[in-house]
């Protein structure tokens, strides 16, 4: 009985393919939140596999109606081994985007997984089943190798993150009690370097808004009023002009996290480079807030991005001025921007610079809190100690994913500090035909989740009994 031994558990349970036949059959569950309403099947059958699979663990586990009618079920599952043990909370969602059939390379099938070298191709195979699907194989390692954890565990699995976690926030209010834990340990999004081991302890916040110009009901023929009557489009673009520069910089101060970006921070991220793997693209060095490094811009500060804009048709153009123009645009914030103060400060800087056409409007999908533990707290240090014992490898912290996540629910309502733990890489396709996973890290992710859970039943965990 020893960490070595559970190490060893863990790649035989990998190498001899057990690992690829327990996600082979969740990757197989078509579980697209985006077309609930046609899923609702699917998504109670990926959590009647997971809780198979978790009771066969020894956990006592419920699957509860969400608060919210856009999403479906969640499971949570508790294992309790003794009142005087830490508990650890894990999270994981089972439903993935749009499977995109028939625009995979190879027509390859995105509810099958496919192996080509080091990549196992479909949907699902990093966002976010097999990330949660390597964590529970961990925990079961230790079961395996131990007898028991040494901690006690509980799981929450949502079906609905992809549609911005409908319910969830509800939920875990309603549930408060029964999810309260010590730490969050949970995976998702990518490491910051395919080759290394990462730890990020939040994420950047998400807020989507329309910025609209109407101006009267109908076109008019651009021949004979062009020059005459204001463009709708033409404004629109001004506008946003005044948003970002010509290099994608803040020009709005209400939206510049300038107290964000603090000696912690900078420190973690000091020696850290962003890479998204051969298939990833080039970092331009001319785009982005100029006095900060290429990992500070995309971990510790804001982005305004206009993600899809439309006046008239494009396709079918009519030779008119437009009268009407709409822009997509959301703000991935870090911590020191709140959602509830973006379009305030968007209207009244778009009043300042003389465009009162401009309206601002929330885009009507839920928006996502920025977070942050500190990257100095004493679970980040022990986690990275624990995941290089493991690999030999340096491992990256990181004070928040780029991207977006409900980690709100864990850090403000339950209440706990947060560890993620990516097993994925920048250029994994998610959300994309060709998602695909990255063997050699999947692997590596299991061997150190195993580790570190070992870890926490050995005490070595801060705030344990025996740390």
């Amino acid at each position: 009985m020893s960490r070595e031994g559970a190490i060893q558990r863990a790649e035989e349970h990998f190498d001899g393919g057990e690992f690829l036949e327990d996600l082979a059959r969740r990757v197989a569950v078509r579980t697209e939140s985006q077309v609930f309403e046609e899923r609702r099947e699917e998504m109670d059958a990926y959590l009647v596999e997971m809780r198979e699979t978790l009771e066969r663990m020894g956990y006592a586990c419920e699957v509860l109606a969400n608060p919210s009618p856009l999403a479906g079920p969640l499971l949570v599952a508790e294992r309790h081994e003794s009142e005087g043990l830490p508990t650890v909370l894990m999270y994981g969602h089972g439903d993935v985007t749009h499977g995109q059939e028939g625009e995979w390379e190879a027509d390859r099938d995105p509810w099958s997984v496919t192996e080509d070298g080091d990549r196992w191709y479909g949907r699902g195979t990093v966002d976010n089943k097999g990330q949660h699907s390597i964590n529970i194989a961990a925990l079961n390692c230790c079961i395996q190798e131990r007898g028991s954890l040494g901690f006690n565990s509980k799981v929450l699995i949502e079906m609905g993150e992809e549609g911005s976690s409908p319910g969830l926030r509800d939920f875990a209010r309603q549930h408060r009690e029964r999810l309260a834990a010590d730490v969050l340990i949970a995976s998702d999004g990518p490491r910051i370097q395919p080759d290394h081991p990462t730890v990020y302890t939040g994420t950047r916040g998400l807020y989507a808004f329309d910025v609209s110009v109407e101006l009267r009901d109908g076109g008019h023929h651009s021949g004979n009023w062009g020059g005459l009557i204001s463009s709708a489009s033409v404004i629109l673009v001004n506008a946003l002009a005044t948003v970002v520069d010509k290099r994608g910089q803040i020009q709005v101060p209400e939206l510049r996290p300038d107290e964000s970006l603090t000696d912690s921070v900078r420190n973690a991220l000091g020696d850290l480079n962003v890479d998204g793997g051969e298939d990833g693209p080039e970092i331009e060095p001319d785009w982005g807030e100029e006095s900060l490094t290429p990992t500070e811009r995309v971990f510790a500060w804001n982005s305004f991005e206009v993600v899809a804009m439309i006046a008239g048709d494009p396709d079918r153009p009519q030779n008119a001025v437009p009268p009407k123009a709409r822009a997509r645009c959301q703000l991935r914030m870090v911590v020191g921007t709140e959602a509830t103060d973006i379009i305030p400060a968007l209207e009244s800087h778009f009043a300042r610079e003389g465009y009162p056409q401009v309206r601002v409007t929330p885009a009507g999908r839920g928006d996502m809190k920025a977070t942050r533990l500190d990257p100095g707290h004493p679970l980040v240090q022990w986690a990275v100690n624990s995941l290089t014992e493991t690999t030999g490898k340096k491992t990256d912290i990181l004070p928040n994913l780029g991207g977006s996540l409900p980690n709100d629910v864990f850090t403000d309502i339950i209440g706990v500090p947060t560890l993620w733990i990516p097993h994925s890489y920048a250029s994994c396709s998610q959300h994309a035909p060709n998602e695909h996973a990255l063997k050699s890290i999947l692997r590596e992710g299991l061997c150190g989740m195993t580790g570190l859970f070992w870890d926490v039943g050995d005490g070595k965990m801060p705030g344990s009994i025996a740390e």
